[in-house]
This record gives C-alpha cells, sequence and structure tokens, in this order.
C-alpha cells in the first residue's frame, strides 16, 4: 500500500501532467483562430481549409440563390462562396477569395451524394450541420445523405475525404457552378479513378477582362464501380433527353471522351460500407491540366489524411507564431489570431510547384525559381496598412510580393492596380502599386529590381491619359493637380485623393535614390489636395474644370455606399482627412490645432466615421498629430476595436478586403499603426494585450525580437508613460529602425 506522501507525490505528478497538456495546448497559436469570423455581416471570409498563402483553398459552396433553397432569404450579389446565414450545401470549391467585394472563382465543385446519380444543384443539395474547422481543416455533415465531409489542403491541391453509408455513393466534380461570370469548361474523365478538364473564371467586378482557365486533376482513392459525364441540354433538346432523375441534364456512362459546354461535370459512383471513407484529390494550375498533375504528384501524400492535414496545421502554427501575445481575454486572442491568419491567406501563390505561372495579360508561361509569384493584389485597400506589416512581420513574403508586382509591368507595361490571376481588373482607384513598392524599400527591403520599379512608376505617373491603363484622368490632373468634376458619381475626388499619396511615395523614392528633381515635383504635386478644400462647408468638395465648387452639393450624401458626386464610397467627411502624407497642412488648413480636434472628435461623435472602409481607416489615429490630444487616439482605437472586432460570425466590420481590415486590428491590438505607407514612423496608442512579441527574421532584421508591454491600469485606461529600452521617451511615434532594431517598448497606463 501507498502512504499518504507516496499519494500526494502521484497526486502532484498528475496534476502538473494535466496542467502541462493544458498550458501546451493553451500555447498552439492555431487553437485561438475561428476561422467563421468574418463570414456574414459582408466581411466575405469562409471557413475553408487552406494553407498560408495557398493557391488552393476547399470552401463549403453554400451561396447558390433564393432561388434554389429556403435558407438564402433573400438573392443577393454573392461575392464569397460562403455565408454562415446559409445550411444549404451544393459542394466544396477549389479556388476561392477571401474577404473581396466583387464575385469570380469559387469554382470545380466536388460535392458528395448517395443513391442516384442527380447532377442538378436544385436537388443534390443537401442542408449541413455539425460546422467544425480550424485553420488548414473543415468539416461539417450533410444531413440528407448522412455523410461526414472533411477538408484539408496542401498549396496547390485539395483533399476531401467523406464517410458514407452502405449502398451506392457519388463524388460529382461540377463544372457549371460558382462565382465566376465566365462561362465555358471542358472535362475528360480519364479512367474510373481520375477526370481531368478546366473551367473559365474572370468578369471580378464585372469588368469583364480577367478571363483565365484554371485547370485541374481530380484523383479517387478507390475505384469507382461506375462513372461519367454529365452535361445540361439545350432547351429545346430538353424534352427528348428527359429521364426521370436528371431533368435537363444527360448522363455518359464510362465516357472518356472530353465534353465541352458551360454546364457540365462529371460523377463517380461506389459501392461503399456503412462508415466506408471515399477520398479525393484535386490539383489545380494555372498553367495546364498536366502541371496539375504534376502539383497532385509533388504535394499529395497517397491519400494520408491525416498527415496532409497535419501538415497544414504545422504550416499555420509557423505563420502566427511570428507574434507572440499574453494577456487579455480568450476572445481578444481570437481575434486578434483570426485577423492574422486572415492576413496569410492573399495575396497567394500562383506559380505551379514546377515554378510556372500564366504571363501578366497573355495566355504566355512564365517561370520563377527560388521564390514565388503571387497574385490577388487588392492594392486599393492593402497598401494603407497590409504591406507594411508583412514587411514587419514576413518581409520574406513581402520581397516577393513585391518582385512579382514589378514582373507584372516588365510582362505587361504597367504596374498592377488590382491583379487577379495574371490579369488587371481595373477595379477602385489611383495608382496604389506606388505605397507598396516606395514603403517596403525604406523599410530596407531592397533586393528587387529598383531601377525597373521606379521606371514603372514614373511611367504611370506621366503618361497622357489617353495612353494611360492606370491613371485615366492624367491630363487634367498634371495640367491643374486635381481632377475635375465632370458627371455624376465619378469619383473624381476620390481618385484624386489616391494619386496624391501615389505621388507622394513617388517622392520619397526618388528622394532615397538621388533624384532631386522628380522629388520636389511630386512633392509639390502631392499637395495639391488643398485645391478641394471648401471653407462653406469645411471638408474636401468635388470642382469643376472651370475651378468653381459643384452646386447643390451635400456632404453627407454617400452614407451606406448610396451613390455620391465626388466621392468613391463614402461621404465627404470620410475622406477630408484623407491626406495621411502632410497632416501638418491639413491641420493648417482645417485652422489650426484646436479647430482640427474639434472637427475629428466631431466625425466621431455625429457617426460620421465608417469602420467599414479604408478611406477613413486612419482617422482616430490622427488625434496623436496634436500635442496634449493624444489620449483620444487610445480612447477611440480601443472604442473600435472593442465594437466592432468581435469572435463571432460578424465579427468584421464589413469587407475584410484581403487582409486589411484584419491588418488594422492586428496593429490596433498590439499598440501601433502605420499612419501613412513610405512614412517609416508608427504612432503609438495603448495596447489591448499585457504582452507583445514581433519575431524579427534575421535575414533582413539586426534585432531578434521587438517587445511591447503594457504596465499600469486597466485595459481601457490612458497612456501616462512611455519607455523605449528602459528610458523614458517623449514622443507617440516610433521609427521603424528603432522597431527592427530589437528592443522593448513599455507603455505604462494610469
Amino acid at each position: 500500500m501507498m502512504n499518504k506522501r507516496q499519494k500526494l507525490t502521484i497526486l502532484h505528478t498528475l496534476l502538473f501532467f494535466v496542467l502541462g497538456i493544458q498550458f501546451s495546448n493553451a500555447q498552439k497559436y492555431i487553437d485561438y483562430v475561428n476561422p467563421f469570423i468574418g463570414t456574414t455581416n459582408f466581411g466575405t471570409t469562409n471557413p475553408g481549409a487552406v494553407v498560408p498563402q495557398g493557391m488552393v483553398s476547399v470552401v463549403p459552396f453554400n451561396v447558390t440563390g433564393s432561388a434554389i433553397n429556403k435558407y438564402d432569404k433573400d438573392a443577393r450579389w454573392w461575392s464569397t462562396p460562403y455565408t454562415a446565414d446559409n445550411k444549404f450545401l451544393t459542394g466544396f470549391s477549389h479556388v476561392n477569395m477571401s474577404g473581396v467585394g466583387c464575385p469570380d472563382l469559387g469554382v470545380i465543385l466536388v460535392m458528395p451524394t448517395t443513391g442516384d446519380v442527380n447532377a442538378n444543384l436544385k436537388e443534390y443539395g443537401s442542408v449541413m450541420s455539425n460546422e467544425n474547422a480550424h485553420p488548414g481543416y473543415y468539416t461539417c455533415d450533410l444531413d440528407k445523405y448522412g455523410i461526414k465531409a472533411e477538408v484539408t489542403a496542401t498549396p496547390r491541391t485539395g483533399l476531401s475525404r467523406f464517410t458514407f453509408p452502405k449502398g451506392q455513393s457519388n463524388i460529382l466534380i461540377d463544372l457549371g457552378n460558382g462565382l465566376t461570370n465566365e462561362s465555358g469548361a471542358y472535362i475528360r474523365a480519364v479512367n474510373d479513378k481520375e477526370v481531368e478538364g478546366y473551367r473559365m473564371t474572370g468578369n471580378f467586378c464585372y469588368y469583364g477582362h480577367s478571363e483565365r482557365p484554371v485547370y485541374f486533376v481530380a484523383r479517387f482513392s478507390k475505384k469507382a464501380s461506375n462513372f461519367g459525364v454529365f452535361k445540361k441540354m439545350p432547351a429545346l433538346q430538353a424534352e427528348k433527353d428527359w429521364s426521370s432523375t436528371s431533368g435537363k441534364f444527360k448522363y455518359y456512362e464510362k465516357f472518356q471522351y472530353p465534353v465541352s459546354g458551360d454546364s457540365i461535370g462529371a460523377y463517380f459512383s461506389f459501392d461503399t460500407t456503412e462508415g466506408e471513407a471515399v477520398m479525393v484529390e484535386v490539383g489545380v494550375s494555372y498553367v495546364s491540366i498536366e502541371n496539375a498533375r504534376q502539383n497532385l504528384e509533388f504535394e499529395t501524400k497517397g491519400f494520408d489524411f491525416a498527415a496532409t492535414k497535419n501538415e497544414a496545421e504545422e504550416k499555420w502554427e509557423t505563420a502566427l507564431s511570428r507574434i507572440k501575445v499574453e494577456g487579455g481575454t480568450a476572445d481578444q486572442r481570437t481575434v486578434f489570431y483570426t485577423a492574422l491568419y486572415h492576413m496569410q491567406i492573399h495575396p497567394n501563390i500562383l506559380n505551379d510547384a514546377n515554378g510556372q505561372y500564366p504571363l501578366m495579360e497573355t495566355y504566355g508561361i512564365g517561370e520563377v525559381k527560388d521564390r514565388n509569384r503571387y497574385t490577388i493584389f487588392s492594392l486599393w485597400d492593402t497598401y494603407r496598412n497590409f504591406h507594411p506589416l508583412m514587411s514587419l512581420v514576413y518581409p520574406d513574403q513581402q520581397l516577393d510580393m513585391v518582385r512579382s508586382m514589378v514582373d507584372m509591368y516588365e510582362e505587361s507595361g504597367w504596374l498592377p492596380k488590382w491583379e487577379l490571376n495574371s490579369t488587371e481588373t481595373f477595379t477602385m482607384n489611383g495608382d496604389p502599386s506606388f505605397p507598396v513598392i516606395t514603403d517596403t524599400y525604406l523599410r530596407g527591403l531592397t533586393d528587387f529590381d529598383v531601377e525597373t520599379a521606379y521606371e514603372a512608376m514614373i511611367k504611370s505617373a506621366t503618361t497622357p491619359e489617353k495612353s494611360n491603363k492606370i491613371r485615366t484622368q492624367n491630363d487634367f490632373y498634371l495640367a491643374h493637380g486635381y481632377v475635375p468634376f465632370t458627371e455624376d458619381y465619378d469619383n473624381s475626388v476620390s481618385i484624386a485623393l489616391e494619386l496624391y499619396v501615389a505621388d507622394w511615395n513617388l517622392a520619397q523614392m526618388a528622394k532615397s535614390l538621388g533624384k532631386t528633381d522628380d522629388y520636389k515635383k511630386y512633392l509639390s504635386q502631392s499637395k495639391q489636395y488643398k485645391n478641394y478644400y471648401s471653407k462653406e462647408f469645411g471638408v474636401l468638395r468635388p470642382k469643376k474644370a472651370d475651378g468653381k465648387f459643384l452646386d447643390q452639393f451635400d456632404p453627407l450624401q454617400g452614407k451606406d455606399f448610396e451613390p455620391v458626386h465626388g466621392f468613391h464610397e463614402g461621404t465627404a467627411w470620410q475622406y477630408t482627412f484623407g491626406v495621411p502624407h502632410d497632416i501638418k497642412g491639413l491641420i493648417k488648413l482645417n485652422g489650426g490645432s484646436k479647430k482640427f480636434t474639434n472637427k475629428l472628435q466631431m466625425v466621431f461623435d455625429d457617426q460620421l466615421f465608417d469602420m467599414a472602409n479604408e478611406p477613413d481607416m486612419h482617422y482616430p489615429y490622427l488625434f496623436n498629430y496634436v500635442k496634449g490630444e493624444e489620449w483620444r487616439a487610445q480612447k477611440q482605437v480601443r472604442r473600435l476595436v472593442d465594437t466592432y472586432f468581435k469572435n463571432a460570425t460578424d465579427g468584421i466590420p464589413g469587407n475584410d478586403d484581403c487582409g486589411t481590415m484584419s491588418a488594422w486590428v492586428v496593429y490596433s491590438m498590439m499598440g501601433f499603426y502605420p499612419v501613412c505607407p513610405g512614412d517609416m514612423n508608427y504612432t503609438i496608442v495603448t495596447p489591448v494585450f499585457d504582452k507583445v512579441t514581433i519575431e524579427l527574421d534575421n535575414q533582413y532584421y539586426k534585432g531578434k525580437s521587438f517587445v511591447i508591454i503594457k504596465a499600469g491600469a486597466g485595459s481601457d485606461a490612458i497612456i501616462d508613460q512611455i519607455k523605449v529600452n528602459g528610458t523614458n521617451y517623449p514622443s507617440y511615434f516610433i521609427s521603424h529602425d528603432k522597431i527592427v532594431n530589437g528592443g522593448e517598448l513599455e507603455i505604462i497606463t494610469k
């Protein structure tokens, strides 16, 4: 028998063992991520399986439309393959976008069913339940069929495991449905375990210029007892091709010849026992079917679902561990790490395992070696904060992104504006590549073709509008310093404000390269925003070509994305302080520090600020530019973080915009923010967490880590004192160099 001391020793050992397991589990950063955050409230994120910067994401597709199922309450303009509001699943799509505001991709749908084969998604769809997800993995049950679905991914492939009941089980490859507005597809059943094909994508934001085929090869873990292709027949043929299960679809058994069309696919049927799992792996390429097959060969693990899932989780753990936070609530840590997770989805790789990728704006093939080619550059959004944060935390990725942008110029003649799969969509305003390139260079990441990048910037800034694909209002802008109002809803002020930020960054780039004349020219050009200031209203106001302000002007017009004269997606109030490159000039223009502060405070008090869109997202930090008013920045930033970012499906205030909203909250919760890209100073507010450790990449930066400590009163307390490396610090601004050289920022609250 054991004595009392022995028993206590064993109990203590067990207790420490249990606590050790709990502690170990708590240290897994992927456990803090909730992929369902942002899947309602127009956040347009999704809970699908993806690895960091993966080309492939395997996403539950449930936005087919109100005409199909009762769970979709209204017909919407879906820009996402998934919304938590719906429960009617019609498959798992394999190429998708996260956090965008326009529809595209969402294609190559894989759908498990049972019973007779039915290719009509109005009939084969199923209510789903028991959803669960974490980085690299998603699962749900398909209630109609009694199927358990699980999906995971590698960079270029998706792996699905479907656990079936006893009887005939099917897996459909549906090429007829998706978010893309383009039509056209090709499919061929290679044998009883493999199918290949492609699907056209494109027409992002209905521009009609981003067409691109996406190729795939799908393989099954088990030979099919029956397989074939299906095709939706034209209306005139529907009657003679009618069958009891197909409606307007015709089925071709063991048909191994290519089939083309708009609504086509393949089916593979299996005789399954109760609880038997059948897997399908899908390799994707934007170059060719053969490359898709090579991607499968290179990345898959012989249908080892557990190994594939574990590898995906390890990739995410490595990515998320670059920033370690301590303190805060469990929900706050979840908001933070989910935001960091969303930042690692786009831009994503475009090149295949062999380095090949489609050239910009052509169907030619390029090749990269020892680096990645990136795609999905939502630059109007991401230039503001996403890319500066990538430079700080993930500099290797950021360099490859800039190299990709320079490659795009060499391939097409223009830097990207809103690029998608090597096509230019021409979405949004300005010349947003300039701030990204300049900011990256000034942060010390200079290992790209700088002279070619500068050449590209000068070309865009100086080419007359007739030949300019990016600055389509360039003639008047160069001659008079502003973009004139010419017609209703022309976005003229918004366009000009973006050009001013771009040209200020061009000036900084010119200065760093010793091009003094260019520096003076573009610096002067960047300050022409004053043309738009209306003393009558105290805001920026559209101005006509004759120099007169627009009549019948309402500075509140444009709320809730309604059409507005001169501004894009916002009111005059949401753009009036949109001059991050010249805050001192802006303060003077608005009557000095006191009047500027009062007006800025009024924007928040009267609910004129919009957290859901980019143009005013830097507003709360502007109080730091007025001495003695810094407490207002601390108060507003904390209020916005707590109000709009939650551990819930509606936890992002509108489109995440390829990680831009997420970058805002990551910075804000750490306690500093880059108000203007190209300016190497961050401004400081109260952090949410007690301690933040940013692991620095020693390939690019001298310091090992930069640590932010919060000490003092409660989490919403006002800053009393700031110290850097133990020494009193008399400023609410800290340089990029101070951070990347390593050290400690201590923020003491009162």
